[in-house]
């Protein structure tokens, strides 16, 4: 009896398991292993504790976090493509830095995000026109600082400090990774690069954050 008990037990749990399983979701589009993004059309009741809002200028209402762009849809939200020319404090956390005529655009999700230095946020932008030869790739652990929040600072503060950890980065080492070529000569790129993420890390290590 107790047999038959634990048997219809197991087969109920893993039952249960696999229902889970398929009803995830989040394994529709991803940009590499364990990058993935809930597909379009993907529907919640409630949005990400940390978003943003961002208003498009017919006034319509998006909402950003880590990358997933959310559109109301009566009392709930569906996730939708990345609106073209509205704007972000922070890339997604992991994203492809693309090189397009010199010009780095950041690649994630089927999206493409263009710093702009006079809006201090990163743009959606349209693909680049892409010609033999033209493009070039490095991941975001070449190019880019991973940053961890010790102190549960919000996705705002982090932006903040990112940026302001940047300013003073590039003021120090006269190296600027939203330029072409960091903005200084061929053979002085890999020791300038070599500094100023040193002096990245020392900026954020000293606000309260884990990077790697």
């Amino acid at each position: 009896m107790n047999t038959r008990m634990s048997f219809s037990w197991l087969a109920c749990a893993a039952l249960c398991l696999t229902q889970i399983a398929h009803a995830a979701p989040g394994r529709g589009r991803d940009d590499g292993p364990d990058r993935h993004y809930p597909r379009e059309g993907h529907v919640v009741r409630s949005l990400p504790y940390e978003r943003h809002v961002v208003v498009a200028p017919g006034g319509s209402r998006y909402f950003y976090s880590r990358g997933v762009w959310y559109a109301p849809r009566g009392p709930s939200y569906v996730v939708v493509h990345a609106p073209i020319g509205l704007y972000v404090p922070v890339l997604p956390p992991f994203y492809t830095t693309l090189w397009f005529g010199g010009v780095p655009y950041f690649y994630a999700d089927n999206s493409y995000y263009l710093w702009r230095e006079q809006q201090h946020s990163y743009e959606v932008v349209d693909p680049p026109e892409q010609t033999s030869g033209a493009a070039s790739s490095s991941s975001a652990g070449s190019d880019e600082i991973f940053t961890y929040p010790k102190s549960g600072q919000s996705a705002d503060q982090q932006a903040k400090d990112r940026y302001e950890c940047h300013r003073w980065a590039k003021d120090e080492t006269q190296f600027d990774p939203t330029q072409p070529g960091g903005g200084v000569a061929d053979n002085q790129n890999a020791s300038k690069r070599a500094d100023y993420r040193r002096a990245m890390t020392a900026c954020l290590e000293g606000r309260g954050y884990s990077v790697k």
